[in-house]
């Protein structure tokens, strides 16, 4: 009996467990701090900074089953998922790594055992096949001699990819860092299978199929590309859990292997499809993972980012949905199921299920009714169109803009007879991806990122004061002997009371004072381990070495413990209000205020803020207790620690208490007891996107600062209106309804004045052929009551053409108004764009009806004389 995809998945982390590699989760979908990356996708992202040597962990050796988004920017595959056997948008990337530790002959060896041995894959030995990179005879002498892979099954690949290291069988982090050989391991599927091995003609085919790739970090790439070695060759490595379950559960498409076969029968039962080979029932089946760990990971819908590229899977799935006859929503229905079928991997996605759920339903229903929105604007477009194809770039942006398919804007204009330029369709797609990859690559220059070898430790948790060290000096991320007055540098520390910057709290200010020097701290900074004090030397020199006396601003440091610490009892009482789907999606912590985001589906209501505030101002009058313990990170969890969004944690953690209320996971500095805060005070609410809400709040002084103010506010509004705190609600009402009653007045006077102007307007009409034509610029009249005079004007003429502007702050409004019985012939939309394209402006509207705006007021009278002419062609 084959194995599960979920037993697959085990035995993997399993078999590295057992070779002393080091079981760590999978990290975010959203990269930790990495700008270069608009998805994790590659296990290895996760530990970018410890192969760059920026940071250093606590084992050599892990193993991972990492989550993988690859469905924008350089990797990106969405119209060919599922269409194809192997294209996901979403995939799990089983990996293991070594930081300086074992390197090609070890790799090699354990991928083969866990491959071939009985008591793991046990896979037959004569069906893989193995490359290496054309000049790496040291991994090709291990595949021949040490496994025993016979020769004609190793293939040496080049430079296949058009320059120098451009290879297949060669990886490189970016244009600089990083990079070496690498050594793929294929397994054949069999002849009854159309395919070549790599490198032959034919191995774009299905038949040998990539399961494993095996890294070889061995040189640092520089600028003018030197390859040097690495001090510490590294390895990573990834192996598709999808490509290898195909592969164990003896199918050939990833489609096929138990995970799917689930997914996609609960597709069809959501959707009433019964065809279960439908590709549309794939394609709902891949983008609900993607789309589900994307929202649970903390992206939300939104027209750019990543947000943008989430809002397209949904949107590609409900529309794949809608062509399997789904009429309601039905895309968050899967939601589910795909917990259930994934397992412990979507553990984490549990608590968060209400929120995926909402975020996913009501993205499905504004995509409905952005598609009327979409075939609305078609329609404009095709009532305007010369000839009888739509061009491309139009097709183009209402698929991009308003996430139109092209197959659907083909149908509608196949019901009128007209056809799609879909190969300019096809260039202005690809305009776009070419775009996407320029703007998503590894643009970084990882030699000139800050390295520091050393670590500081913290002594922060209990000291202001501390004396230190000087272990290194950098002026413009150069390393330097020392610093001199009046210079900017960053001053390295073995042992500090200063906190650099993490989990949304801000770095420390203060001084670093040796006997000859004061250096002036404004931030600090995490490199790696090491602590980075930035500033300006104020006076003396500093040089490595020198023993500084290290003061943290106390005052300061104060005001950001009391903020972290009521963060905190803000985050327990929301769930507590709200629901436990609430969870943070980022912080500020600062002197002066706090700023917390949080998963939630809709505003808050003002009752809701109140109660929210009552209960940490309740917590605060508690005075509870702020503890914090040293534990392992797994008996935090079990403890019910809450992890923070975006945060990395260590093999042991620190978990703050806040008496029986709160129990999170957190690194930073907090009071002694809630009581210290004094006071908390909500400024505002409001939403950041969809699906997370934002709160900020001060905190003691700043909290009565704020209240104070507030009050003298409320005073001084009282003394305008003659009121005091008692009556002033009821003299602020009387003001409106007095101003409503005197708009409502100003307004009728001047519609009054409208119908009188168009009253005297009705003489200078001028007929042609039958038809009253009217073409009159107005003086000191509000381009919103052009619409009621050209109503009124229609009435009184009957059968007419009534084109009216007028200049207001030198910008020109035009309006067109067409009688019914004369659209067959003239239309106001096209009366007007001719009008506005002479003015410098655009404009549009329906065929008796239609308005614009233009910047050119000199252009206006001529505009205006071109109307007869352009009138005398059509009537």
């Amino acid at each position: 009996m084959s194995k599960s995809t979920a037993e697959i998945r085990q035995a993997f982390l399993d078999f590295f467990h057992s070779k002393g590699h080091q079981v760590v989760a999978s990290s975010s979908l959203v990269p930790d701090n990495d700008p270069t990356l608009l998805f994790t996708n590659a296990g290895m992202n996760q530990f970018k900074d410890v192969f760059l040597g920026l940071d250093k962990r606590s084992y050599h050796r892990a193993t991972t089953s990492q989550r993988c988004v690859r469905a924008g920017g350089k990797h990106n595959d969405l119209e060919n998922v599922g269409y194809t056997a192997r294209h996901h948008t979403f995939f799990e990337m089983l990996g293991n790594f070594s930081f300086g530790d074992y390197f090609k002959q070890d790799a090699i060896l354990f991928a083969w055992e866990l491959l071939t041995s009985e008591q793991w894959f046990n896979l037959p030995k004569e069906k893989l096949w193995v490359t290496v990179y054309a000049t790496d005879d040291e991994a090709y002498s291990i595949w021949a001699n040490e496994v025993g892979v016979p020769e004609e099954r190793i293939i040496r690949i080049g430079d296949n990819k058009g320059s120098a290291y451009a290879s297949d069988n060669f990886w490189q982090m970016g244009d600089t860092g990083p990079c070496g050989p690498c050594s793929e391991i294929f397994y054949d599927h069999g002849d009854h299978i159309w395919g070549g091995p790599p490198g032959s003609p034919e191995e774009d085919g299905d038949r040998y199929i990539e399961i494993w790739n095996l890294v070889f970090m061995q040189f640092n790439r520089q600028a003018d590309g030197t390859m040097l070695p690495l001090p510490k060759p590294s390895v990573d490595t990834g192996m598709g859990l999808e490509r290898i379950s195909a592969v164990l559960q003896h199918v050939n498409s990833n489609y096929e292997i138990d995970l799917f076969t689930k997914l996609i029968a609960d597709v069809a039962a959501v959707t009433g499809h019964s065809d279960l080979t439908s590709k549309s029932l794939r394609v709902i089946a891949d983008h609900i993972r993607s789309c589900a760990f994307l929202i649970a990971d903390g992206v939300v819908p939104s027209n750019e980012g990543r947000g943008y590229v989430l809002r397209r899977i949904i949107r590609r799935a409900v529309r794949h949905g809608n062509m399997l006859g789904a009429r309601d929503a039905f895309f968050y229905k899967l939601v589910a199921p795909l917990i259930e079928v994934m397992g412990s991997a979507a553990s984490q996605m549990l608590p968060q299920r209400e929120i995926v759920e909402q975020v996913l339903r009501t993205e499905e229903e504004q995509f409905a009714r952005t598609l009327e929105r979409g075939l609305a604007l078609l329609d404009d477009e095709l009532s305007r169109l010369e000839g009888d194809t739509l061009n491309g770039e139009t097709a183009f942006r209402l698929y991009d803009t308003y996430g139109f398919p092209l197959d659907l804007t083909a149908d509608v204009c196949r019901e009128r007879g007209l056809k799609v330029d879909e190969a300019g369709f096809e260039q202005a797609m690809e305009q776009q991806r070419q775009r996407a990859r320029e703007s998503s690559g590894f643009g970084t220059d990882y030699n000139s990122m800050l390295r520091v070898d050393d670590a500081t430790r913290f002594f922060g948790y209990t000291e202001l004061h501390h004396e230190g060290k000087v272990t290194a000096l950098f002026r413009n991320g150069e390393s330097v002997s020392s610093v001199h007055q009046g210079e900017e540098a960053v001053v390295v520390l073995d042992e500090t009371p200063f906190y650099g910057e993490s989990g949304g709290q801000v770095g420390d200010q203060g001084e670093l004072k040796s006997t000859n020097s004061l250096f002036i701290v404004n931030d600090t900074q995490k490199y790696g381990k090491a602590f980075g004090h930035q500033g300006r030397l104020n006076h003396g020199e500093l040089k490595v070495g020198d023993r500084v006396f290290a003061t943290v601003d106390e005052a300061r440091r104060n005001r950001i413990r009391l903020n972290h610490s009521a963060t905190h009892l803000l985050h327990a009482a929301l769930r507590q209000v709200l629901g436990s789907h609430v969870g943070q999606k980022g912080s500020l912590v600062n002197d002066q205020y706090l700023r917390f985001d949080f998963s939630h589906f809709e505003a808050m209501k003002p009752e809701q803020v109140r109660q929210v505030e009552d209960i940490v101002n309740a917590q605060i009058r508690r005075n509870l207790p702020i503890n914090t313990e040293i534990m392992e990170l797994e008996a935090a969890r079990s403890k019910g620690a809450m992890a923070l969004f975006g945060e990395k944690y260590d093999a042991e953690v620190r978990v703050l208490s806040m008496g029986d209320f709160s129990t999170e996971l957190c690194g930073g500095l907090h009071a002694s007891r809630t009581g210290d805060i004094g006071l908390f005070h909500i400024i505002s609410e409001s939403g950041t996107a969809a699906g997370v809400r934002r709160i900020e709040a001060v905190t003691g002084e700043g909290a009565l600062a704020s209240l104070h103010q507030q009050s003298d506010l409320i005073q001084g509004i009282g003394q305008l209106v003659k009121g005091d705190s008692q009556t002033l609600a009821d003299k602020v009402k009387a003001l409106l309804e007095r101003t409503r009653q005197q708009e409502k007045e100003i307004q009728q006077l001047k519609s009054q004045q409208a119908a009188l102007e168009s009253a005297s307007l009705v003489q200078q009409a001028k007929e042609i052929n039958g038809v009253k034509v009217l073409v009159c610029q107005l003086d000191n009249v509000e381009p919103k009551m052009l619409r009621t005079m050209v109503d009124d004007l229609k009435n009184q003429l009957g059968t007419a053409v009534i084109v009216l502007a007028t200049v207001t702050d030198d910008r020109v409004s035009l309006i067109a108004g067409v009688t019914k019985n004369v659209t067959d012939r003239v239309k106001a939309g096209e009366v007007i764009a001719s009008l506005a394209a002479q003015v410098g402006g655009k404009g549009g509207g329906r065929p008796d009806l239609a308005q614009a705006g233009g910047s050119d007021v000199a252009a206006l009278p001529a505009a205006l004389a071109s109307v007869d002419a352009m009138l005398a062609t059509k009537l």
